[in-house]
Order: C-alpha cells, then sequence, then structure tokens
C-alpha cells in the first residue's frame, strides 16, 4: 500500500474537513401557539399542522375535560 511521503499540516488537514462539520436542525415558530418546533412535523406542544389538529396533547384533554364538568 502506498504511504505519504511527509506529514500533512493540521491547516491541510482541516481545510480537507472543512465540509464535514455539523449543521443544527431548523426550527421554526409555530403558527398556533408560538412556540419552536422541527419544520413539517406536527407541533408537539399544540399537536397542529399546517392550522388543522392532528394530535390530541395532554393539554387540551384537561381543557376539555374542564369544560365538560
Amino acid at each position: 500500500m502506498a504511504l505519504p511521503k511527509r506529514k500533512l499540516s493540521k491547516g491541510r488537514r482541516d481545510r480537507r474537513r472543512s465540509h464535514l462539520a455539523l449543521t443544527g436542525t431548523a426550527l421554526v415558530v409555530c403558527p398556533q401557539c408560538k412556540s419552536l418546533r422541527p419544520t413539517h412535523t406536527v407541533c408537539p406542544n399544540c399537536g397542529s399542522y399546517r392550522g388543522a389538529e392532528m394530535i390530541e396533547t395532554k393539554t387540551k384533554e384537561a381543557k376539555s375535560k374542564a369544560k365538560s364538568k
């Protein structure tokens, strides 16, 4: 197998690896509850997606039970 003739400098090594850095997840503001959520997902806080309620959340269940009593 071939071996390098000379040691690569740290700068050259790091420039080669510059595109390997991790990026943070993109977060958007939920239009219903104004909390941050990942893009293209149901809001974990209020359970809505694109203006429609997709899942029942515990806070909404508690509010509906309190109204029915």
